[in-house]
């Protein structure tokens, strides 16, 4: 007990005062990697302060990663990186270069003592809502990705209501979380909007809507689009080795299905940008240079992993809708 020191009207909440007076045992190796800490009862009789009280100072430990928790035996000391003040769940549905550059900006933005663990569910519902049972209790922040999968609320609302933030796609279930989100129902339409001037040299435009990954308020936003402004539209799940005809326009949310569509318009010797024009969803610097540039509709990915870490270390409650834009190259 002589570890933890309790000080009555110095306006420091005493819960705080466990948790510095641990940090301070730990740092000067009074407790070392496996220690077992004083019980929770201990500590309340020792100092007259309610269960509660002691819970949230061990909770805030056991979060950061610092203590953990054996059922029925107690706490004990797990690392001894007290400089750790946040720990970080961060759920991805995959990996590629968009969420490469989320993830790189916020780390570049979130500094040194925020510990950040990152997981990816690869759209499985059930890999999902395993990953954020595992995962309940063990960190200050949770950062989820839903995308379009269902179901995924429930699990969502097991974990402590305050410490949840919602990346990328949020829904009306999910308005109760603080989250920076993608509008692409919107982004879509203003996009294709800003191109109509373009669009008004073409006969047909087609988006390829495979509808797995994909958020729907894409194809929303592209029918709206089509039917207010009087562009003939089709809407496909796929290339695969379809005839490009002269005065299409594809949209393009996939890089795998840019590669078909470029592939089989040389294979028709058709001419990117006159013959027919593309536009893809999702700015990389490799579609500055394709094709000669390939036009795109983008949100800002680095700026999304910069409002992410400054939600996290400031706590803001905010819904925040990232700024998507056009840019205009000689696919069209």
């Amino acid at each position: 007990m002589n570890i933890i020191s309790i000080q009555n009207n110095i306006g420091l909440p005493k819960y705080k005062q466990i948790i510095l007076s641990i940090e301070k045992a730990i740092d000067e190796e009074k407790l070392v990697k496996g220690d077992r800490l004083p019980s929770v009862n201990k500590v309340c009789l020792a100092f007259s302060l309610s269960r509660d009280t002691v819970l949230l100072a061990y909770d805030d430990l056991k979060k950061r990663g610092i203590i953990y928790a054996i059922p029925g035996k107690g706490y004990y000391v797990k690392s001894v990186e007290t400089t750790i003040k946040q720990k970080v769940f961060l759920l991805f549905d995959e990996l590629n270069i968009f969420k490469e550059d989320i993830y790189n900006s916020f780390l570049k933005s979130i500094g040194k003592n925020v510990q950040v663990d990152i997981f990816f569910h690869h759209f499985n519902i059930q890999v999902f809502q395993k990953l954020i049972n595992d995962s309940n209790g063990n960190y200050t922040k949770y950062i989820i990705m839903p995308t379009n999968l269902l179901d995924t609320t429930a699990s969502i609302k097991t974990l402590p209501v305050g410490d949840v933030i919602i990346l990328d796609q949020t829904n009306p279930d999910l308005k109760v979380y603080p989250a920076i989100y993608q509008n692409h129902e919107k982004d879509i339409f203003e996009g294709l909007y800003n191109a109509k001037g373009r669009l008004k040299n073409y006969k047909k435009l087609i988006l390829i809507f495979p509808g797995f990954r994909e958020p729907l308020g894409m194809k929303l936003g592209f029918e709206a689009f089509c039917s207010e402004y009087n562009f003939e539209y089709e809407i496909i799940n796929e290339f695969t080795d379809r005839k490009i005809n002269i005065g299409d326009v594809y949209i393009i949310p996939t890089d795998r299905e840019l590669v078909h569509v470029i592939e089989n318009a040389r294979n028709q010797n058709l001419k990117l940008g006159i013959d027919f024009g593309i536009i893809s969803y999702n700015e990389t610097r490799l579609k500055k240079i394709v094709a000669n540039g390939i036009t795109t509709i983008s949100t800002h990915f680095e700026t999304m992993g910069k409002i992410l870490a400054e939600m996290v270390l400031k706590g803001k409650k905010e819904q925040i809708e990232n700024k998507s834009s056009l840019i205009m190259r000689n696919s069209l």
